[in-house]
């Protein structure tokens, strides 16, 4: 399981740094997530299905991304928290850098919590547990 699932992560981390470049591959999507998820932050708790509505508000995440001047978002750590023989919580400590004309070059540090099911040998994630991004954002002058 370890290894399927550092795969994977290692695979969100190139999907996101093409993403934020503008190279969205709707393919890969159906290979990170699982067919349903739930995701939880302190805005609520919401439920969804890797199907066309998740392609778009993911088009519309990076744009955003972009927009507030996301540079990088780099994996700075995975620990794996086994729940049995083909899940796990993977906390994963990310680290984003922002600059924009405006901004100096900011990096801020944040960890998220993925729930994470291994079937025939690959990893996706089916949930994932999230704090604040946006007052974290505030709190740096992001937004």
């Amino acid at each position: 399981m370890d290894e399927a699932v550092r795969d994977l992560f290692a695979r969100y981390q190139d999907f996101f740094r093409r993403s934020l470049a503008g190279d969205f591959d709707e393919k890969e999507v159906a290979e990170l997530y699982a067919s349903e998820f739930i995701a939880a932050s302190p805005a609520g708790v919401m439920a969804g299905k890797n199907d066309g509505t998740l392609v778009q508000a993911m088009v519309q995440g990076y744009a955003h991304y972009r927009e507030i001047g996301t540079r990088e978002m780099r994996m700075q750590g995975l620990r794996l928290s086994p729940i049995d023989d083909r899940h796990c919580v993977a906390h994963v400590s990310w680290i984003a850098i922002y600059a924009r004309d405006n901004l100096p070059e900011t990096a801020i540090g944040f960890e998220v919590h993925y729930l994470v099911q291994v079937r025939d040998g690959a990893a996706k994630v089916f949930g994932w547990v999230s704090g604040d991004e946006q007052a974290l954002l505030r709190q740096h002058g992001i937004i």
